[in-house]
Formats: structure tokens, C-alpha cells, sequence
């Protein structure tokens, strides 16, 4: 058992960390080159992980299942799980989804949006940080509109790739008896199909009422805003997010980019940074400084990369980066102690007490929880002041700071993550949806969960929602970030209400050595422990929509006085 378990977790790590490393080259200096080292690189990994010897050996040993430790079946669970992601009995289809995802990635991470065509040429390009910056500041509609579209021009160039990707997914899943590449994913949390749907549908109708009257205030806003008539459904180019995920700059009151002036991006990142040290955590390792990738390229960069922020455990151990395009804003700001929170974790379990197949978030989710919890962190006002970003003179108004929070990043998220996006993959996988539906299927959706149209009809030729990063690369796992937002509203509750026992939207966990302690505990254990148990013995309760109903509770009453007692549902 043990020879077995080490043998591939040195093969492993060694193969994973140059998959690792060339999956990093091909996302921060998008060529064909390094599009060709990923495929290699990510052919040996699959290779070993989805051998006949390691699936049925793992399957050997999980047979005597009652002389396991709990650590041994754990890993051995794991082994299996990623052998179905490259299972060798099908050689052939695995080849090809490696080389089906790298081409996929390669077009998304290098595509030039262009607001100028001329034949077959760009006259004028732009790039992902332009177009968000235009769909929060603009107020003509004309221009809105089009930056909107010119953000779905990656779609149609990756309509065909989805629908390979979808095919030869459920072909690899199936080998080892997945209804689906969704049901593969699923698998991981320790769920079926219809548990994680039934989680989701629930959490979706738990924020359904509030969500209804954020959805009113902001139609009425927007169309005075724009001088319109009050829509039913908000169109999506009034919003200022590409994917209607959040609708930042609705609340002038909690607008804080002011608060940066003079401030360098290297600032943003290195006091994310001081926030962990702060909490007796280690400082980052030198090399973190030295192979992040972390600041916005210069327009006339011939270097492509992915503009969407990420973390990176190159070698399950010391090895640890970011991909960000940090520009000083409190977007940045608050996402760059998310990614942290991801660095910090992978620097907590990556432990002689962690085996290495189980060097992960406690579940998926949980990554996105501890990067997001302390995002509510960096929001509240003890903190910001503290660091001396908030002067004195300077009052926040608590009620539009909730309100905007609710808007920019948790309420309105929730539609979008455990309805549009969780049924869209959902119905893609598991129903087999046809290409020809992936457009109509993606707005009778934003339309149900979000009460959002787009500008005008958008048939077949385009394909919205392959603009989204996520369907592309990191497929099947949407509702990783709605349990996330779960989770992280039960995390802040507990260590408000229990370690710091002061008010959960006016708190501060900055140098609290407590709230450091706490945290590092968890996040050291890795995936060694049951995620439900984990949960419970933390916060004391199994997930579930609570905590974050509690969170904006004093924003309801505040809704229903502003939308006059109507009802806010569009349907």
C-alpha cells in the first residue's frame, strides 16, 4: 500500500510540476511554442495518472476498504478520480481533449478584441481592462453597447472548440462509469448529479427575494441613469459587467478608487501581503516575487497573456505565483488578497502532514471561500483606515456600503453562479445540449436566474456564453464559487461573531493573531478531512445559505422603503 502510494506521488509531483510550469508559460506569453510544450507536457501527466497499472491497482486496493486508514482511502480515492480525467484504456480521446484544451486556452488567452475591424485586420484594438473600465464608467449608451459586443467576439472563435471539448469530456469521464464530465466534476465533493443541482436550486431561491429587489432598485436606477423607459429585464449592456455577474458603479458612495492616487500597483500587492503577515502568517517567498506575474502589460506589448487573475502551486510545495494585471483600484485591491488567500493556502498544507494527492482545498470551493472571505476583509472600514487608506475626514455611509457589496460582489453573484452558470454546464454535459442551442440555451437562462436580455437578439452565429474563461478551462466547476460564497459568509460569521465578537460589517481581522491561528489550522489540513465535517466542526453548522442572509438582513429593509413595498420579481 504505502510503496504504491509513494511511488506515484514522486512520479506525480514531478510530472505535474513541469505540466504546471508549461501550462504557466503558455498563460503569461501566449505561442505556438509554448501552446506545443503545454500539450507535451500535459500528454506525459495524463499518461501516468491515467495508466491501466495506477487505476487498476487503486481500484485493487480500494477493494479491501475496511484495512484503510482514512488517509490511504482518501488518496487512493483522489488517484482514482484523476485517472478519470485521462483514463489509458482510451489513449486516443485523451490525446486529443489535451490537445483540444490547449488549442481552446491558446485562442482565449491570446484573442485581440477589436473595436475597429477593417476586412480582416484591426485598425483600432482594446483590451479586457479597457472594456470593463468603459462598462462601469460610460454613460452613452451607443458606446456601452458596442464595447459590450466587442467583449463577445472571442465567442464565435470558440463555438465549435466548446462543442469538441463537451464531446471528448463526457467521452473520458464515461470510461469510468461518469454519466458525464459534469458528474466527473461533481464527484470530487463526495455528491451525485442531483444532490449538488438541489443544493444550487436551493441557494438560487433562498436569494431569490432579495436578489428580486436589488433587481428593481437597479432597473429603476439604470433607466433613470440612461434616460430610458424601466425595462423588465435589465438589458445587458446597461450593466457594468460583461456577464452580468456584478454590477459595480451603481453606488457612487462606495466608490473608493480615489483612495489610490499615488499609489503603485506594486503597493496594491505588497499590502495584500502585509494583511497575512499581519495575522502571524509567513511573508511570501522570494521566488513568489521573482516568477509571479502580476502587473498589467504596457499596450504596445507584443507579450499576450491571460488577463483573468489566478494563483498557481507549481510543485505542490514551495513553489507559488500569481497571474494578476494589478492596476492601483480597489478592484485590484480586493483581488489581490483574494489571490493571496489561494498562495497562503497552498503555503499552509504543502506540509510533511499533507500527502501530496491531497495538497488541495478541503473541496474546491473552499480555495474560493478563504480568497474571498478575506475579500470581506479588505471592505471593512477598521482595516481600510488602519492602513492609512481611509483618512479621518472620510465617512462611509453603512448602508450604501452594504448595498453596493450586495451588488458588486455577492448578492447579484449568486444567480449567475448557482443558476445561469451551474444549468448552462449542467444542461451541456449531462443533456448532451446541441451546438446549435448554446446561445438560446445561455439567454433563456440569464433571462430566468438574472432578469437579463442582451441588446438585441443573438442567434447562432455567436456563442456568449464560451466568453466566459471558465467554460472554456475550467469546465463543470461553476458551482464551486456559489458554495464558495456560502461558505465564506459562514467563515466570516464565525470568526466575526466568535474570535473578534464584534459586528460582521464592521469588523477588522487585521493583525489579530486569533483570527490568524484559526485560519491557518484550517487551511493547513489540506484535503485530509471530510469537507462536511470540516464545516461543522469550524463553524458549528452545515453549509447552507444562512450566514449570508444574516449578512445583508439590514439591507432588506432598507430595499423595500427605496422600491416603495413593490414587488421586484420581472418574470
Amino acid at each position: 500500500m504505502q510503496d504504491f502510494l509513494d511511488m506515484y506521488s514522486e512520479i506525480d509531483r514531478r510530472l505535474a510540476t513541469v505540466a504546471s510550469e508549461s501550462q504557466w508559460k503558455s498563460s503569461t506569453d501566449v505561442n505556438e511554442q509554448h501552446t506545443g510544450e503545454r500539450i507535451g507536457a500535459d500528454r506525459a501527466l495524463a499518461g501516468f495518472r491515467g495508466s491501466r497499472y495506477v487505476i487498476e491497482k487503486s481500484k485493487a486496493l480500494l477493494g479491501s476498504r475496511k484495512s484503510l486508514s482514512d488517509s490511504e482511502f482518501r488518496q487512493l480515492d483522489k488517484i482514482l478520480l484523476q485517472a478519470a480525467e485521462s483514463p489509458g484504456t482510451i489513449p486516443d480521446i485523451v490525446t486529443r481533449r489535451i490537445e483540444a484544451e490547449a488549442r481552446a486556452a491558446s485562442t482565449l488567452d491570446g484573442f485581440t478584441f477589436c473595436l475597429e475591424p477593417r476586412g480582416e485586420q484591426c485598425a483600432k484594438k482594446t483590451t479586457p481592462n479597457d472594456i470593463d473600465k468603459a462598462l462601469v464608467e460610460s454613460r452613452n449608451l451607443a458606446e456601452r453597447r458596442k464595447m459590450w459586443e466587442v467583449s463577445k467576439q472571442s465567442g464565435p472563435a470558440l463555438k465549435k472548440s466548446l462543442s469538441e471539448l463537451r464531446d471528448l469530456r463526457n467521452r473520458v469521464a464515461s470510461e469510468l462509469g461518469y454519466s458525464s464530465y459534469f458528474h466527473l466534476q461533481v464527484a470530487d465533493y463526495g455528491m451525485s448529479v442531483a444532490e449538488m443541482m438541489q443544493l444550487m436550486d436551493k441557494t438560487a431561491a433562498d436569494m431569490q427575494p432579495l436578489y428580486e429587489q436589488l433587481h428593481l432598485w437597479t432597473r429603476r436606477r439604470l433607466a433613470e441613469r440612461y434616460k430610458q423607459p424601466i425595462p423588465k429585464q435589465i438589458p445587458a449592456h446597461w450593466l457594468g459587467n460583461r456577464w452580468g455577474q456584478e454590477w459595480p458603479g451603481l453606488v457612487e458612495a462606495a466608490d473608493l478608487n480615489d483612495l489610490f492616487r499615488g499609489k503603485s500597483a506594486e503597493w496594491v500587492v505588497q499590502q495584500a501581503e502585509r494583511f497575512y503577515t499581519s495575522l502571524g502568517m509567513p511573508p511570501l517567498p522570494k521566488t513568489f516575487w521573482e516568477r509571479s506575474d502580476l502587473y498589467q502589460l504596457p499596450p504596445d506589448s507584443k507579450r499576450k497573456k491571460n488577463t483573468h487573475a489566478s494563483a498557481w502551486h507549481i510543485d505542490q510545495d514551495k513553489d507559488v505565483r500569481s497571474l494578476m494585471s494589478v492596476v492601483p483600484n480597489f478592484y485590484w485591491f480586493e483581488t489581490s488578497h483574494h489571490e493571496l488567500g489561494h498562495v497562503y493556502y497552498y503555503m499552509a498544507y504543502s506540509n510533511p502532514k499533507v500527502p501530496h494527492v491531497l495538497r488541495e482545498g478541503a473541496n474546491r470551493a473552499f480555495h474560493e471561500a478563504v480568497g474571498d472571505l478575506i475579500s470581506i476583509a479588505a471592505r471593512q472600514e477598521p482595516y481600510l483606515r488602519g492602513v492609512g487608506l481611509l483618512p479621518e475626514s472620510r465617512k462611509l455611509d453603512p448602508g450604501q456600503m452594504l448595498l453596493a457589496e450586495a451588488l458588486d460582489n455577492a448578492v447579484v453573484f449568486m444567480p449567475f453562479s448557482a443558476g445561469t452558470m451551474t444549468h448552462f454546464e449542467h444542461d451541456l454535459y449531462e443533456k448532451k445540449l446541441p451546438i446549435a442551442e448554446f446561445n438560446k440555451r445561455w439567454w433563456e437562462l440569464a433571462a430566468k436566474y438574472q432578469g437579463i436580455e442582451p441588446p438585441a437578439p443573438r442567434g447562432e452565429e455567436f456563442c456568449d456564453a464560451c466568453t466566459k474563461t471558465h467554460i472554456i478551462d475550467d469546465a463543470a466547476q461553476y458551482y464551486d464559487y456559489a458554495m464558495a460564497y456560502l461558505i465564506k459568509f459562514q467563515l466570516h460569521d464565525y470568526i466575526s461573531r466568535k474570535l473578534l465578537k464584534q459586528d460582521p460589517h464592521n469588523c477588522n481581522y487585521y493583525g489579530n493573531k486569533e483570527v490568524g491561528k484559526w485560519l491557518w489550522e484550517l487551511l493547513s489540513l489540506g484535503a485530509t478531512t471530510d469537507w462536511r465535517q470540516l464545516m461543522r466542526e469550524k463553524t458549528g453548522e452545515d453549509i447552507s445559505s444562512r450566514a449570508m442572509l444574516e449578512y445583508f438582513k439590514p439591507l432588506v429593509e432598507h430595499l423595500n422603503k427605496e422600491n416603495g413595498g413593490q414587488p421586484g420579481a420581472w418574470q
